[in-house]
């Protein structure tokens, strides 16, 4: 190994199967892959998961590597730096970019290290501690960190004196904090600051002011703007120009005379929301929120007003990854859409809410989910890929248990005169390896942030019932 004064990056196999790129993430420093993590690799491989599918692609990276330096002793370990890989988006594209790199080391031979009796070394990580502990007595320049997503193994390897880290490049945010959340309120004296040069004009029956001041050039495109007191006044940024921004006004839907499919906003986010998932100008949505804010009902609504009323969109397709709380329930006979069933739960409750209305009969209601049931399609996630949706309401529900790359892989799938509204919660994620930071939901809301066809808001308030509120709370 080189003498230089480098930091030495032990992968743990989940790091690989979480993130194949990980092997070219770490600059100049040098990446150690101990064998049992190619074995862990090659067990992991099979079947049609994202895990798997990550691992086979983490197998051709490292075979890529080794095609391309076929010319150097391995032991000196493999330049990761002109790779394939090594290319980022720019906005037009990818390019190729050079950065500094190490070198990729493989376990050559097997280290004998003094793990405590407590920890036999048959299993895997205590393998891999074994052989971190070895590398620090052997290469002392070297300054040896663990990296895993294992929160146990990070333990274990403090606990016998080894410097262990989480893999953080996947995060999109240092902090959930840090998240846009689309809402922004604006100070008191905004029209003295903001309408000496305004100019307002209306079109379509809607009202926009075209506004320049302190403060306009950090507002981002549909961002929602909302000022309280005596002159309340609720706008969403629409175009933001180098001296200034245009903005509209906000339309109120807050009174059962302005209801959406019978739903009518209970507070200003779901007022904000609905003029989002109304306009069809905006094909992007992402509403975030606690259980019980109103996020599946306001979509539904705006969907069924759109697509039985206005004709806007063919359907409704309605998607959710299948990741259970508890126990598996197991298989599920059925068609795609018998098997996806019990995952709707929220779909039911929702629609149930929609379609009640205390004159009908039982022949109406029954009329009226028929019809609903023909115009709401429940697709699944794993047969998504390839699939182009045209003129559709597409609502992925859960979407915090998704990756960024399953994301990617839904939202391309939109055609013209297609909607995605992404529903979620980054507080409660089931999928293993996810969390607030790097989920695909804070993945997504992140890089649409400034695109004028995309809209966000993050629900604050609980509408379902004050007992769920209260739990909500002290729970």
């Amino acid at each position: 190994m080189s003498t230089a004064e480098r930091r030495l990056f032990i992968l743990d196999t989940n790091v690989l199967m979480h993130d194949p790129t990980a092997l070219f993430r770490f600059q100049e420093h040098d990446v150690y892959l101990p064998m049992v993590v190619l074995e862990e690799l090659d067990a992991g491989k099979k079947g049609l998961s994202e895990t798997a599918r990550n691992a086979r692609q983490s197998s051709r990276f490292i075979d890529e590597l080794m095609t391309a330096h076929r010319d150097l002793p391995i032991d000196q370990g493999l330049p990761l730096a002109d790779v394939p890989y090594l290319a980022t988006s720019n906005g037009n594209g990818s390019s190729h970019i050079q950065v500094p790199a190490g070198r990729l080391f493989f376990e050559m031979q097997s280290h004998r290290a003094a793990l405590p009796e407590s920890l036999p070394g048959s299993r895997p990580d205590n393998s891999i501690l074994g052989t971190a502990l070895a590398l620090m007595s052997e290469h002392p320049e070297y300054r040896v960190t663990l990296v895993s997503k294992d929160i146990n193994l990070r333990i274990k390897a403090n606990v016998v004196g080894i410097h262990a880290e989480d893999y953080y490049n996947d995060q999109v945010l240092e902090d959930a904090s840090l998240l846009y959340n689309g809402v922004q309120q604006l100070p008191a004296d905004f029209w003295e600051t903001h309408g000496k040069e305004m100019a307002s004009w209306q079109e379509e029956g809607r009202t926009f002011y075209r506004v320049s001041g302190p403060g306009t050039a950090d507002w981002v495109p549909n961002e929602c703007l909302y000022l309280e007191g005596e002159q309340s006044f609720e706008a969403l940024v629409r175009h933001v120009e180098p001296e200034g921004a245009v903005i509209e006004h906000a339309r109120q839907f807050y009174t059962d005379k302005q209801s959406v499919w019978g739903i009518r906003a209970l507070n200003r986010e779901q007022n904000f929301a609905l003029n989002m998932l109304l306009d069809p100008e905006i094909e992007f949505i992402t509403l975030v929120g606690m259980a019980g804010t109103g996020k599946t009902l306001l979509t539904l609504a705006a969907g069924l007003e759109q697509t039985l009323e206005d004709h806007v969109y063919n359907e409704i397709i309605m998607t959710r990854v299948t990741v259970p709380v508890g126990e598996d329930i197991g298989f599920l006979p059925g068609t795609e859409e018998e098997k996806m069933t019990p995952w709707m739960g929220a779909l039911m409750d929702n629609l149930e809410v929609l379609t009640q209305s205390g004159h009908e009969g039982s022949w109406e209601r029954q009329a009226t989910t028929d019809l609903l049931a023909n115009r709401i399609k429940v697709r699944s996630v794993n047969f998504m890929r390839g699939r182009t949706f045209l003129n559709r309401y597409l609502i992925i529900d859960e979407s915090q248990n998704l990756t960024p790359k399953q994301m990617k892989t839904l939202i391309t799938r939109a055609g013209p005169g297609t909607k995605i509204v992404c529903l979620g919660n980054i507080a409660q994620i089931d999928t293993p390896y996810l969390s607030e930071t790097n989920c695909g939901l804070t993945y997504v809301v992140d890089r649409f942030k400034g695109w004028e066809h995309a809209g966000h808001i993050i629900l604050m308030r609980g509408e379902r019932s004050r007992l769920a509120d209260h739990a909500s709370e002290v729970l």
